[in-house]
């Protein structure tokens, strides 16, 4: 319980620093569309034996990177980039698992989190990456921020949107990895993208969206992990439904 609330802390706390530029750029579904690509890694990783995390954050980053290219050629909408990704990559998956002898009580963890079966020599991955991940969002602020919210004048102003747009698709793939444990590749794309829906409802800036996302996602994971141990439900499932709950909340209060 202790490594999975630390890991919890740290994935509340970057999932919706990413998920809050995605928002912004009408791209919430790239979430979903890696968080099936992880799902490829996580085969990969328990039919070579091999540790599924390291795996696949080798293949989210590969698959963010690719989604980023084939995204900035225009004559291939975003959407349709999408589209491709996320049944190819459920598909894929399958396959695998199906040359894995099928599903297990791993891969089961893996799709929608376990507060057991955090490791130790995970949970430090998990602190390093996402301390790694925090230093760049807060270092590159500006320019990520101009990025999402115009490309064109972002590049006016001296930017290069490109590397920019990658560091966010990595990022993005990082931290989808690292939530696999704890709410599951199944449902990290609700975490990435309800708290900063429900920020933006009261909200009075993009900075301050920022951190009232990371306070209700951190309300979320909290409770979320206690309601899993004490209620024996999975832990993703608590968490995002929890999410929901603070979303319900916060525009019930707003319409009043």
């Amino acid at each position: 319980m202790v490594r999975a609330f630390l890991a919890g802390i740290v994935i509340a706390i970057t999932a919706p620093l990413i998920g809050n530029f995605l928002v912004i750029r009408r791209f919430s579904l790239i979430a979903d569309t890696l968080s099936h690509m992880a799902l490829v890694g996580v085969a990969i990783g328990l039919l070579t034996g091999t540790q599924p995390l390291v795996v696949t954050i080798g293949v989210t980053i590969l698959a963010a990177l690719l989604i980023e290219k084939l995204r900035s050629n225009r004559n291939i909408a975003a959407e349709s980039v999408l589209a491709m990704f996320l049944p190819g990559g459920l598909a894929l998956s399958l396959v695998i698992i199906s040359l894995a002898h099928g599903f297990n009580t791993n891969l089961f963890n893996y799709l929608f989190g376990s507060i057991t079966t955090v490791q130790a020599n995970e949970l430090w991955l998990v602190v390093v990456l996402g301390l790694a991940t925090v230093i760049t969002v807060v270092g590159l602020y500006k320019q990520l921020l101009s990025a999402a919210l115009d490309e064109e004048s972002a590049k006016v102003n001296g930017i290069n949107v490109e590397l920019v747009n990658s560091i966010l698709m990595i990022l993005t793939a990082i931290t989808i990895s690292l939530s696999m444990r704890i709410v599951g590749v199944l449902l990290i794309g609700a975490l990435m993208v309800i708290p900063g829906v429900t920020a933006m409802q009261i909200a009075k800036s993009f900075q301050q969206t920022m951190y009232l996302s990371v306070v209700f996602a951190l309300i979320a994971v909290l409770v979320g992990l206690f309601a899993a141990y004490y209620l024996n439900i999975p832990a993703g499932a608590s968490i995002v439904l929890l999410s929901l709950a603070i979303f319900g909340v916060v525009a019930i209060v707003k319409r009043k």
